[in-house]
Order: C-alpha cells, then sequence, then structure tokens
C-alpha cells in the first residue's frame, strides 16, 4: 500500500511535466523493476490501464528511443464527435444563424441564443453534444459573443452636410453681432421617486442606496420632462422641468421664461433670436403648434426669430446635448431622483470647468395634448422661409 500511494504522489507531481508517451514509458519501467503484480499496481497508482503498461512494456524491450516516433500512432485517439457525426456541424449552423443558412422557422430564431439552450436543441435532434463542446463548435465556425452596434444612421438626406454648414454660418455671424444663439431639446424624460438611476457613485462599502425594483410610474410623485435652453454665446444652461406633457406648447413656454428671466438681461440691445432645434418632437418643424407659439412669443417680445432645424436623424448633434445634457447626466449619476425638488436641484448644480453654470425652475402649469392650430392662425403668422431648405430654415417676425 505504501509503495501505492508513493506512486501515486511521483505521477501526480510529474503529470504536467509528462506526455502521453513518457507517462506510459514511466508506468510501464515501474512496472518492470517490482516484478511480479507490478502491472496492476501501477495502474492501480497511475489510473492507466494494464494494456497501456503493457504496450510501454513492449515499447521499453523493443528499444524504442525517446523522440523516434509519435506520441500517439496515426488514427488512435477518441475521434472528433464532427467525424462520428456529419449533421452536427450543419444543424448547429442552421440554429444559430437562421437568416444566413435559410431556416426561418428555426425554433431560436426569437429566443436567447446560449450554448445550453443550443446544445438542448441539438440533443432534441440526437445529437450526442454537451454546452461546452457547442461552444468550442461555435469558436471552430468564427463565431463569438457580441453585443449591438449602433452603426446604422438609416438615409442620408442628400443635403445632411449642407445644412450643417448653413447653421455654423448663421450661429457664426449671430454670435458675431452679440445676438443670442440657443439651442434647444426635451431631456429623457424621469419618473420621480425611489427608481434606479443609471451609473455608480461612493458609498460605503456593502450598503448601496436601495431602489424599487420595478419602474412603474407613482402617481403621487409622477414624472420630470426636463426641456432645455442652452446659450450657445455664454456657455449657460436653462432647464424646466415639466409635469404634464412634452408640448410644443412647453417648450415654447421654457424659452419664453429664459427670455424673461435670463436672456432678456444678458442681451438687453437684442432685436432677433436664433434657434437651433432637432426636426422632431415637441420642437419639429412639422408642428403647427411650435411655429403658433414662436409667433405668439415674437409679439410679446418684439423678438425676430429665426428657427434652425437639424436634417433628420441627426439629434446627437445638436449642441446641447453635448454641452449641457450630458453634463447633467454625470451630476445626477447613481442618485435617485427622490422628487422634483431633488432633481431641480442637481441639474441647478451643475458645472464644469468651462465655465458651464445652470438655471432651473419647476413648471407645473397643464400642457394639453392635440391642441388645434387652425388654418386661419397659421395665416396669421408672419412667416418668412428661407431660400435653402425653406421647411427647416425660416423666420417668423412680430
Amino acid at each position: 500500500m505504501d509503495r501505492e500511494r508513493s506512486l501515486r504522489r511521483k505521477f501526480i507531481r510529474l503529470a504536467g511535466e509528462l506526455d502521453e508517451r513518457a507517462r506510459r514509458l514511466s508506468a510501464a519501467a515501474e512496472a518492470e523493476a517490482i516484478g511480479h503484480g507490478g502491472i496492476s499496481l501501477v495502474s492501480r497508482a497511475t489510473g492507466l490501464s494494464r494494456s497501456t503498461i503493457r504496450r510501454g512494456l513492449r515499447e521499453l524491450q523493443e528499444g524504442k528511443r525517446a523522440g523516434s516516433d509519435r506520441v500517439r500512432r496515426v488514427g488512435a485517439g477518441r475521434k472528433r464527435r464532427v467525424e462520428e457525426d456529419v449533421e452536427l456541424l450543419p444543424d448547429l449552423e442552421r440554429l444559430v444563424d437562421p437568416g444566413v443558412r435559410g431556416d426561418p422557422e428555426s425554433p431560436l430564431r426569437w429566443t436567447i441564443k446560449s450554448v445550453r439552450r443550443l446544445a438542448s436543441e441539438l440533443r432534441a435532434k440526437g445529437h450526442r453534444v454537451s454546452p461546452q463542446l457547442v461552444c468550442e463548435l461555435l469558436h471552430s465556425l468564427d463565431f463569438s459573443l457580441q453585443s449591438n452596434r449602433k452603426v446604422l444612421e438609416g438615409a442620408r438626406h442628400p443635403d445632411r452636410n449642407a445644412q450643417f454648414e448653413f447653421i455654423n454660418a448663421r450661429v457664426k455671424a449671430c454670435l458675431r453681432r452679440r445676438e443670442p444663439a440657443i439651442s434647444v431639446d426635451t431631456k429623457k424624460k424621469e419618473l420621480v421617486g425611489r427608481f434606479k438611476n443609471a451609473g455608480r457613485e461612493w458609498n460605503r462599502k456593502g450598503r448601496p442606496p436601495g431602489v424599487k425594483v420595478h419602474d412603474f410610474l407613482d402617481p403621487r410623485l409622477g414624472k420630470a420632462i426636463p426641456y432645455g435652453v442652452y446659450d450657445m454665446g455664454r456657455n449657460v444652461g436653462w432647464v424646466g422641468v415639466g409635469v404634464d406633457h412634452d408640448t410644443a406648447e412647453f417648450a415654447v413656454a421654457t424659452i419664453g421664461s429664459w427670455w424673461r428671466k435670463l436672456g432678456s438681461r444678458s442681451y438687453p440691445k437684442a432685436s432677433r433670436l436664433l434657434i437651433v432645434a432637432d426636426g422632431g418632437g415637441s420642437n419639429g418643424y412639422r408642428l403647427r403648434l411650435w411655429k403658433w407659439e414662436l409667433h405668439r412669443l415674437a409679439v410679446r417680445t418684439g423678438l425676430t426669430i429665426s428657427v434652425h432645424h437639424l436634417p433628420p436623424g441627426t439629434s446627437k448633434w445638436n449642441k446641447i446635448e453635448h454641452r449641457l445634457f450630458s453634463f447633467i447626466s454625470q451630476n445626477w449619476r447613481g442618485k435617485p431622483l427622490l422628487t422634483r425638488t431633488t432633481i431641480v436641484s442637481l441639474i441647478a448644480g451643475t458645472k464644469t470647468k468651462a465655465g458651464l453654470h445652470v438655471h432651473a425652475y419647476i413648471d407645473e402649469r397643464e400642457y394639453p395634448l392635440k391642441t388645434v392650430v387652425t388654418d386661419d392662425q397659421m395665416r396669421s403668422i408672419h412667416l418668412v422661409p428661407d431660400k435653402f431648405h425653406g421647411e427647416w430654415n425660416y423666420t417668423i417676425r412680430p
């Protein structure tokens, strides 16, 4: 027994250093040295079969030098499963990539294609596979784990770049004249309450703030709709946090409050206002209500309002997105937005090294949906379309 344990320890220590042939020959040499009963004892100690040890003895007796031939004889060893089962790879390809392989009714077409699920489906088809084997086969077929990637922008408008250049020239000219030029948009709506907010913040180890499991609207607290105005000349933000609906009336009301409280003081001699906005949403170029409310703002303030909309599919290029909204998101990352007051405080506390300052307030007024603007109202608007894409670029005079 002691000799058997000694041999076992010896072969365990050498396991990482011996290839298959060297292990076989070492076991045969030990059995030969023991003599009678040596094959059985070495077999129990090493786990090698008696036939393998006998083969090693034959090789020693024949005097074959180490390294003189292969570790295994040609054709030896277990055959690969794909050689035994010629339909395994084709069936796996049909499951994992049905669109390419022409199998639109694949049971995994609309399900999660994990290796366990794939192995289960393959076993149902009569194949003997494990999740590990499926993983190895997928790698051999040049598949890998990948996430979605945002690279498809959709159809590009032929005048997209020309519109950007047009807007850039108008904004630069406006700023040279020291006239107000603002970028506007609605930030993502937020649920108010103890809900998860993306990002991480420093807390005591093992004491993360607790939030609700499900993101269902709390009727008592409601939601927050931040609409922003970014002054491109002064690097100042103005955000109205609405509680009702994101409508064109709400958007222009926020612009109006910015002008009353901040813009008119910053630009006391201004007679014109330039607005850069997305092509859709509450400030979309097709919305009658947006133009009607801007007309009313022009009448109240005496400002001539020029509007330039970004081309379709380019909203992320709006200045307000990366000059204001991105920093607000960083400022409240990982913090539950418990109340509207919390939201306003976090927005107003947003600052950057470049000198950004932000003002915020709560707008508790109601903004009804589906407000109708009549043809007579539209005809009363003094709207002058620009020669270049008048649907995107236009001026509203008081």
